[in-house]
């Protein structure tokens, strides 16, 4: 169970809520072709930082002659930000 949020964020928690609500009431659900779009564009939004820092950790990989260190971590920064790039997205719509 949350707790109770200090200066009045419980109120606008609830207002929040309430208008989604009310904008589902008046529009309805989205169309099943808009949420593809959106299930779509989260894939893309976390695979391709997550091929660019392998790209990139690769060839610094190749320049410093590292094994495999730079590509693994490169690739875990470009997955933390797809997934905050997703995180962003979905709540923007």
């Amino acid at each position: 169970m949350k707790k109770l949020r200090p200066n009045g964020e419980l109120q606008r928690a609830v207002d929040r809520r309430r208008a989604r609500e009310e904008k589902w009431q008046r529009e309805g659900e989205r169309p099943l072709a808009r949420n593809l779009a959106l299930v779509g564009t989260l894939g893309w939004l976390i695979v391709v930082p997550a091929l660019l820092g392998t790209v990139a950790g690769r060839a610094l990989d190749k320049v410093a002659g590292t094994g495999i260190t730079l590509t693994s971590a490169l690739l875990v920064v470009g997955v933390v930000a797809g997934c905050w790039l997703a995180w962003t997205h979905v709540r923007r719509s």
